[in-house]
């Protein structure tokens, strides 16, 4: 992780703390590079979800949502996402960074056709409000994230044991149809990924210190941004579910 009170203010090269003391033009060109990052995550993160919401609303006004849900090929469009994700996981280090943006905006795509739905099911309102509360919600949470001096790996490692949790639950609750089951799973879900959101903002700004001026910066960065997505994403559905006003 990146130590900013490293005590080795002279230590140069990869994976050496920027020197803030002593050192000033050194900090200041980590910070900048840090800030160009982060930004960089962020960029990729955002336009992915804009993507993904513009081909969701078209998808579902041309009708093609509906005859979707009609058919067998809904199975292909809800279980692809998996696909992408593990392929961009798993194969990073064996892609090239064109490949691995040329999967995350692919991957946008399909999560728009398969989000498509929620207009079906939920009035616009309801959708907007879901989209604009997680939107606040995730810029407070991954200013948080960024800006706290507390490590919170603990607390992720909590999250991703919860997610587990809210998962095997989810998929019980396909046989019981319990709606106390699925509100519970809501309301957990929202505070699983408002944690994770917090915990990857942090853990994404803490890998620059090692992947900084390597060849895998470049894929670092969308692999962030698809990280900070799933967490925007989630969030988000979770919400909808917990407080949207059905059609």
């Amino acid at each position: 992780m990146a130590n900013w009170n490293d005590p080795q203010l002279d230590r140069t090269g990869f994976g050496a703390s920027p020197s803030l003391n002593g050192g000033a033009i050194g900090g200041v060109t980590y910070d900048q590079g840090l800030r160009r990052h982060m930004l960089s995550i962020y960029n990729y993160m955002s336009s992915g979800v804009l993507l993904t919401g513009v081909v969701a609303l078209l998808f579902e006004r041309s009708g093609l949502a509906l005859q979707m849900m009609q058919s067998p090929i809904k199975w292909l469009v809800m279980l692809a996402p998996l696909g992408f994700v593990f392929a961009m996981s798993l194969g990073a280090n064996k892609m090239k960074t064109a490949t691995i943006q040329a999967l995350f905006w692919g991957f946008c795509v399909i999560m728009g056709l398969s989000m498509s739905t929620i207009f079906l099911i939920y009035t616009d309102a309801s959708i907007a409000t879901a989209f604009f509360a997680t939107a606040a919600a995730f810029a407070g949470l991954s200013l948080v994230g960024y800006t706290t001096k507390k490590d919170l790996s603990g607390m992720g490692s909590f999250m991703i044991m919860g997610l587990i949790g809210i998962i095997v639950a989810s998929v019980i609750n396909i046989f019981l149809q319990s709606s106390g089951l699925n509100l519970a799973i809501s309301c957990l879900g929202v505070l699983i990924f408002a944690g994770l959101t917090a915990y990857d903002t942090q853990r994404l700004k803490n890998e620059y210190a090692y992947l900084r001026g390597t060849d895998f910066a470049g894929k670092a960065v969308v692999l962030g941004a698809l990280s900070l997505y799933l967490d925007f994403i989630n969030m988000f559905q979770f919400l909808l579910s917990f407080l949207g006003n059905r059609d």
